[in-house]
Protein backbone atom coordinates (compact mmCIF):
# COMPACT_ATOMS: atom_id res chain seq x y z
CA UNK A 1 0.00 0.00 0.00
CA UNK A 2 1.39 3.58 -1.08
CA UNK A 3 1.56 4.83 2.55
CA UNK A 4 3.30 8.68 2.83
CA UNK A 5 4.78 9.32 6.41
CA UNK A 6 3.13 12.03 8.09
CA UNK A 7 5.59 15.38 8.17
CA UNK A 8 6.89 16.01 11.24
CA UNK A 9 4.89 19.16 13.33
CA UNK A 10 1.42 20.12 12.87
CA UNK A 11 -0.14 21.28 9.60
CA UNK A 12 -0.15 24.84 9.56
CA UNK A 13 -3.00 27.45 8.35
CA UNK A 14 -2.19 28.29 4.87
CA UNK A 15 -4.94 30.38 3.95
CA UNK A 16 -5.19 32.34 6.96
CA UNK A 17 -5.69 36.01 5.82
CA UNK A 18 -7.42 34.73 2.46
CA UNK A 19 -10.30 33.08 3.06
CA UNK A 20 -10.75 34.09 6.97
CA UNK A 21 -8.60 36.60 8.83
CA UNK A 22 -5.39 35.84 10.13
CA UNK A 23 -6.09 37.36 13.35
CA UNK A 24 -6.92 35.36 16.07
CA UNK A 25 -9.46 38.11 18.07
CA UNK A 26 -10.47 39.10 13.92
CA UNK A 27 -11.52 35.70 12.88
CA UNK A 28 -13.22 35.08 16.43
CA UNK A 29 -15.10 38.42 15.59
CA UNK A 30 -15.92 37.46 12.25
CA UNK A 31 -17.21 34.17 13.01
CA UNK A 32 -19.31 35.74 15.57
CA UNK A 33 -20.68 38.38 12.65
CA UNK A 34 -21.63 34.64 10.86
CA UNK A 35 -24.04 33.82 13.26
CA UNK A 36 -25.23 37.43 13.76
CA UNK A 37 -24.73 37.80 10.25
CA UNK A 38 -29.08 38.40 8.13
CA UNK A 39 -27.71 35.44 5.69
CA UNK A 40 -26.54 32.97 9.06
CA UNK A 41 -28.85 32.04 11.96
CA UNK A 42 -29.18 35.78 12.90
CA UNK A 43 -28.23 34.32 16.55
CA UNK A 44 -25.15 32.14 18.66
CA UNK A 45 -25.86 28.50 19.61
CA UNK A 46 -27.07 27.78 22.76
CA UNK A 47 -25.81 25.94 25.12
CA UNK A 48 -28.02 22.98 25.62
CA UNK A 49 -26.69 19.55 23.74
CA UNK A 50 -30.07 18.46 23.05
CA UNK A 51 -29.45 17.78 19.13
CA UNK A 52 -28.08 14.54 18.06
CA UNK A 53 -26.38 15.16 15.01
CA UNK A 54 -25.23 13.07 12.82
CA UNK A 55 -23.60 14.83 9.84
CA UNK A 56 -23.84 18.38 8.33
CA UNK A 57 -22.71 19.67 4.89
CA UNK A 58 -20.83 23.03 5.01
CA UNK A 59 -19.50 25.24 2.56
CA UNK A 60 -16.09 26.43 2.04
CA UNK A 61 -15.62 29.57 0.56
CA UNK A 62 -14.31 33.19 1.82
CA UNK A 63 -16.16 34.20 5.08
CA UNK A 64 -17.80 36.91 3.32
CA UNK A 65 -19.38 34.91 1.48
CA UNK A 66 -20.57 31.99 3.14
CA UNK A 67 -19.44 31.72 6.38
CA UNK A 68 -22.89 32.72 7.21
CA UNK A 69 -24.23 29.70 5.71
CA UNK A 70 -21.41 27.59 7.49
CA UNK A 71 -22.88 28.96 10.62
CA UNK A 72 -26.26 27.41 10.83
CA UNK A 73 -24.43 23.95 10.42
CA UNK A 74 -21.73 24.71 13.50
CA UNK A 75 -24.86 25.92 15.16
CA UNK A 76 -26.37 22.73 14.93
CA UNK A 77 -23.09 20.80 15.75
CA UNK A 78 -22.52 23.40 18.75
CA UNK A 79 -26.42 22.50 20.40
CA UNK A 80 -25.36 18.79 19.73
CA UNK A 81 -24.08 16.12 22.07
CA UNK A 82 -20.11 16.11 21.42
CA UNK A 83 -18.43 13.48 19.50
CA UNK A 84 -15.09 12.04 20.24
CA UNK A 85 -13.94 12.87 16.87
CA UNK A 86 -15.00 15.06 13.82
CA UNK A 87 -14.02 13.01 10.38
CA UNK A 88 -13.79 16.37 8.30
CA UNK A 89 -14.39 15.26 4.03
CA UNK A 90 -13.00 17.17 1.78
CA UNK A 91 -12.32 17.34 -1.89
CA UNK A 92 -8.90 18.44 -3.50
CA UNK A 93 -9.33 20.96 -6.15
CA UNK A 94 -5.99 20.04 -7.23
CA UNK A 95 -6.93 16.60 -8.26
CA UNK A 96 -4.83 14.53 -5.87
CA UNK A 97 -5.75 11.27 -4.52
CA UNK A 98 -8.18 10.39 -1.63
CA UNK A 99 -6.43 10.17 1.55
CA UNK A 100 -5.97 10.98 5.70
CA UNK A 101 -3.79 13.07 7.33
CA UNK A 102 -2.37 12.30 10.96
CA UNK A 103 -0.98 15.76 11.97
CA UNK A 104 -2.51 18.17 14.53
CA UNK A 105 -3.95 21.23 12.62
CA UNK A 106 -3.45 24.63 13.37
CA UNK A 107 -5.49 28.29 12.34
CA UNK A 108 -5.21 31.33 14.26
CA UNK A 109 -7.73 29.74 17.22
CA UNK A 110 -5.11 27.11 17.84
CA UNK A 111 -4.26 23.53 17.41
CA UNK A 112 -6.96 21.26 16.88
CA UNK A 113 -5.40 17.37 18.39
CA UNK A 114 -5.76 14.27 15.65
CA UNK A 115 -7.57 11.48 16.32
CA UNK A 116 -4.40 9.51 15.21
CA UNK A 117 -5.68 6.13 15.51
CA UNK A 118 -8.72 6.60 13.82
CA UNK A 119 -6.96 7.90 10.97
CA UNK A 120 -4.21 5.14 11.03
CA UNK A 121 -7.01 2.18 10.77
CA UNK A 122 -8.30 4.07 8.07
CA UNK A 123 -4.57 4.02 6.44
CA UNK A 124 -4.92 -0.24 6.83
CA UNK A 125 -8.09 -0.12 5.08
CA UNK A 126 -6.53 1.53 1.86
CA UNK A 127 -7.26 5.35 2.34
CA UNK A 128 -3.57 6.42 2.13
CA UNK A 129 -1.76 8.88 4.32
CA UNK A 130 -0.18 11.97 2.48
CA UNK A 131 -0.11 14.94 4.41
CA UNK A 132 1.28 16.85 1.30
CA UNK A 133 -1.96 16.57 -0.41
CA UNK A 134 -3.40 18.21 2.40
CA UNK A 135 -1.01 20.89 3.16
CA UNK A 136 -2.35 22.82 0.13
CA UNK A 137 -6.26 22.26 -0.27
CA UNK A 138 -8.22 25.01 1.53
CA UNK A 139 -11.70 22.95 1.65
CA UNK A 140 -10.89 21.07 5.59
CA UNK A 141 -8.66 23.93 6.98
CA UNK A 142 -12.09 26.88 5.91
CA UNK A 143 -14.05 24.67 8.10
CA UNK A 144 -11.64 23.88 11.11
CA UNK A 145 -12.01 28.04 13.00
CA UNK A 146 -15.88 27.50 13.11
CA UNK A 147 -15.41 23.89 14.55
CA UNK A 148 -12.99 24.96 17.10
CA UNK A 149 -14.94 28.25 17.53
CA UNK A 150 -17.90 25.94 19.18
CA UNK A 151 -15.63 22.97 20.52
CA UNK A 152 -12.10 24.05 20.97
CA UNK A 153 -10.60 20.71 22.23
CA UNK A 154 -12.31 19.08 19.54
CA UNK A 155 -10.65 15.95 18.03
CA UNK A 156 -10.11 15.52 14.00
CA UNK A 157 -9.68 13.50 11.45
CA UNK A 158 -8.75 15.53 7.93
CA UNK A 159 -9.67 13.34 4.92
CA UNK A 160 -9.89 14.11 1.28
CA UNK A 161 -12.57 11.98 -1.06
CA UNK A 162 -11.96 11.98 -4.57
CA UNK A 163 -13.14 10.20 -7.20
CA UNK A 164 -10.17 8.16 -8.07
CA UNK A 165 -11.86 5.69 -4.85
CA UNK A 166 -15.32 4.46 -4.88
CA UNK A 167 -17.02 6.84 -2.19
CA UNK A 168 -19.21 3.52 -0.55
CA UNK A 169 -15.29 2.63 0.08
CA UNK A 170 -14.40 5.40 2.24
CA UNK A 171 -17.33 5.78 3.99
CA UNK A 172 -16.79 1.98 4.53
CA UNK A 173 -13.46 2.66 6.09
CA UNK A 174 -15.36 5.30 8.34
CA UNK A 175 -17.91 3.57 9.55
CA UNK A 176 -15.35 0.35 10.51
CA UNK A 177 -13.21 1.88 12.42
CA UNK A 178 -15.83 4.39 14.21
CA UNK A 179 -17.24 1.08 15.38
CA UNK A 180 -14.14 -0.88 15.90
CA UNK A 181 -12.93 2.08 18.10
CA UNK A 182 -16.45 2.73 19.67
CA UNK A 183 -15.70 6.23 18.71
CA UNK A 184 -18.62 8.81 18.57
CA UNK A 185 -18.51 10.69 14.97
CA UNK A 186 -19.90 13.18 13.38
CA UNK A 187 -19.16 13.92 9.60
CA UNK A 188 -18.79 17.31 8.25
CA UNK A 189 -18.52 17.43 4.01
CA UNK A 190 -17.32 20.19 3.05
CA UNK A 191 -19.08 21.74 -0.07
CA UNK A 192 -20.05 24.70 -2.00
CA UNK A 193 -23.13 23.95 -5.04
CA UNK A 194 -23.08 25.04 -8.16
CA UNK A 195 -20.59 27.04 -9.75
CA UNK A 196 -22.16 29.47 -12.51
CA UNK A 197 -20.73 31.32 -14.88
CA UNK A 198 -17.96 31.66 -17.66
CA UNK A 199 -14.89 31.90 -14.73
CA UNK A 200 -16.07 28.76 -14.03
CA UNK A 201 -16.98 27.00 -17.41
CA UNK A 202 -20.45 25.95 -16.64
CA UNK A 203 -23.24 28.36 -18.25
CA UNK A 204 -25.99 25.82 -19.34
CA UNK A 205 -28.29 28.56 -19.01
CA UNK A 206 -27.95 32.70 -19.97
CA UNK A 207 -31.02 33.94 -18.24
CA UNK A 208 -32.47 34.30 -14.85
CA UNK A 209 -29.42 32.96 -13.38
CA UNK A 210 -30.43 33.34 -9.82
CA UNK A 211 -33.71 31.62 -10.57
CA UNK A 212 -32.00 28.87 -12.67
CA UNK A 213 -29.15 28.43 -9.75
CA UNK A 214 -31.65 27.88 -7.30
CA UNK A 215 -33.62 25.32 -9.11
CA UNK A 216 -30.99 23.29 -10.45
CA UNK A 217 -29.23 23.50 -6.53
CA UNK A 218 -32.81 22.25 -5.02
CA UNK A 219 -32.72 19.65 -7.48
CA UNK A 220 -29.44 18.33 -5.48
CA UNK A 221 -30.53 19.07 -2.34
CA UNK A 222 -33.76 16.74 -3.14
CA UNK A 223 -31.86 14.33 -3.77
CA UNK A 224 -29.76 14.47 -0.73
CA UNK A 225 -32.26 14.98 1.47
CA UNK A 226 -34.12 11.87 0.07
CA UNK A 227 -30.70 10.14 2.10
CA UNK A 228 -30.13 8.20 -1.54
CA UNK A 229 -26.44 8.87 -2.60
CA UNK A 230 -26.97 6.90 -5.86
CA UNK A 231 -29.98 9.19 -6.89
CA UNK A 232 -27.51 12.69 -5.19
CA UNK A 233 -24.90 11.18 -7.97
CA UNK A 234 -26.84 10.40 -10.83
CA UNK A 235 -28.95 13.94 -10.63
CA UNK A 236 -25.24 15.24 -10.90
CA UNK A 237 -24.44 13.40 -14.03
CA UNK A 238 -27.89 14.32 -15.85
CA UNK A 239 -27.50 17.68 -14.78
CA UNK A 240 -23.89 18.86 -15.23
CA UNK A 241 -23.97 20.65 -11.74
CA UNK A 242 -20.89 22.11 -10.23
CA UNK A 243 -20.79 20.76 -7.28
CA UNK A 244 -17.23 20.64 -6.05
CA UNK A 245 -17.77 18.10 -2.67
CA UNK A 246 -19.71 15.66 -4.71
CA UNK A 247 -17.68 13.18 -3.39
CA UNK A 248 -17.81 14.46 0.34
CA UNK A 249 -21.55 14.66 0.54
CA UNK A 250 -22.14 10.74 -1.12
CA UNK A 251 -19.31 9.55 1.51
CA UNK A 252 -21.29 11.10 4.09
CA UNK A 253 -24.48 9.84 2.77
CA UNK A 254 -23.69 6.13 2.91
CA UNK A 255 -21.40 6.29 5.84
CA UNK A 256 -24.04 7.32 8.56
CA UNK A 257 -27.76 5.61 9.12
CA UNK A 258 -29.55 9.22 9.28
CA UNK A 259 -33.55 9.31 9.90
CA UNK A 260 -33.62 12.74 8.02
CA UNK A 261 -31.59 15.80 6.55
CA UNK A 262 -32.49 18.86 6.80
CA UNK A 263 -31.61 22.44 4.36
CA UNK A 264 -30.88 24.71 7.04
CA UNK A 265 -30.24 27.82 4.24
CA UNK A 266 -28.93 28.36 0.50
CA UNK A 267 -28.08 31.15 -0.76
CA UNK A 268 -25.37 32.18 -3.64
CA UNK A 269 -22.26 34.05 -3.81
CA UNK A 270 -24.72 36.31 -6.19
CA UNK A 271 -27.41 37.32 -3.44
CA UNK A 272 -24.65 38.74 -1.19
CA UNK A 273 -22.55 40.54 -3.83
CA UNK A 274 -25.85 41.06 -5.75
CA UNK A 275 -24.27 39.55 -9.30
CA UNK A 276 -24.80 36.79 -10.67
CA UNK A 277 -22.25 36.94 -14.11
CA UNK A 278 -20.25 34.24 -11.88
CA UNK A 279 -21.80 33.13 -8.77
CA UNK A 280 -21.59 29.96 -6.28
CA UNK A 281 -24.37 28.09 -4.12
CA UNK A 282 -24.07 27.61 -0.42
CA UNK A 283 -26.23 25.14 1.56
CA UNK A 284 -25.67 24.30 4.89
CA UNK A 285 -27.56 20.46 5.18
CA UNK A 286 -27.99 18.65 8.80
CA UNK A 287 -28.36 15.01 9.17
CA UNK A 288 -29.81 13.70 12.18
Amino acid sequence: MNTMKSSPGNRKPVFAGQFYPAGKEELRNQIEECFLSGFGPGKMPVNEKKKQVLGVISPHAGYQFSGAAAAFSYREIAESSKADAYVMLGLSHSGLQSCVSLQDWETPLGVSKNDAKFGKMLGKLGIPVNEEAHSTEHSIEVQLPFLQFVYPDAKIVPVIASHDMDFKKIASAIKKTAEKLKRKIIIIASSDFTHYGPAYGYVPFSEDAKKNMYELDKGAIDAIKSLDSGKFISYLQKTGATICGQMPIAVLMEAIKAKKARLLKYYTSGDVMGDYANAVGYASIVFE
